[in-house]
């Protein structure tokens, strides 16, 4: 499948499925992550393509999408930027716990079409770009989400600031982390525990446990 039918690639590659520690969600996830790894990389890396981050519901996204659907009071009515969105998961979350309005934020150039495919099999609609909003001031918004951001410390180091300036500005900004290595010892208030399914071939654990934090 061409670079040039993202779609059809989701769609070739995946099926749609419950979101484990979500289930009033449905996503496109691939269902072994090996075969999918391997095929971006090797039939599709020479054209630049990054690992399919989007095919899975990473725990930190899936605790946050929870949270929000338990506490909608978090995003109802407000304008919500989900950062480094992947799947969508998170956005798709916002929507269906009453967001006036989200803007799913990633670079990979197979989230558009995978955010565009996972919000309408949810029955929502969520506003997608591909620029990389870390290079600018956040966006006007309510509320930023962000899912699985602390991972590499070059990322992180940037998220934090870009989120840090963010909520400065007044904006209610929500973190989903299960523990990742560069996620910030200070500055930050747990609101809840989850103990999320996931896989050994994404995690060192079947189930991680995962946190929602606010900025403080």
């Amino acid at each position: 499948m061409a670079i040039s039918d993202p779609r059809g690639f989701i769609l070739a590659n995946t099926r749609l499925t419950t979101v484990p520690h979500a289930p009033e969600i449905r996503l496109w996830l691939a269902d072994e992550v090996t075969p999918l790894w391997r095929l971006t990389e090797e039939e599709l890396g020479e054209m630049g393509v990054a690992p399919p981050f989007w095919a899975f519901a990473w725990a930190g996204g899936q605790a946050l999408a929870r949270w929000l659907l338990d506490h909608p009071q978090e995003v109802a009515g407000r304008t919500v930027v989900d950062l480094a969105t992947g799947s969508g998961l998170v956005a798709i979350a916002a929507m269906k716990a009453g967001a006036a309005s989200v803007l799913a934020a990633d670079i990979d150039a197979f989230c558009g079409p995978a955010v565009a495919l996972n919000a309408e099999a949810n029955g929502v609609e969520v506003r997608f770009t591909d620029t990389d909003l870390l290079d600018a001031a956040a966006p006007e918004a309510e509320v930023i989400l962000a899912g699985d951001v602390f991972y590499e410390r070059p990322m992180a180091e940037r998220v934090l600031a870009w989120l840090t300036a963010a909520r400065r500005r007044g904006a209610r900004v929500l973190v989903g982390d299960p523990g990742r290595s560069y996620f910030p010892k200070a500055g930050l208030t747990m609101l809840a525990e989850y103990t999320v399914p996931t896989t050994r071939e994404l995690e060192d654990q079947e189930v991680k446990r995962t946190r929602v934090w606010a900025l403080d």
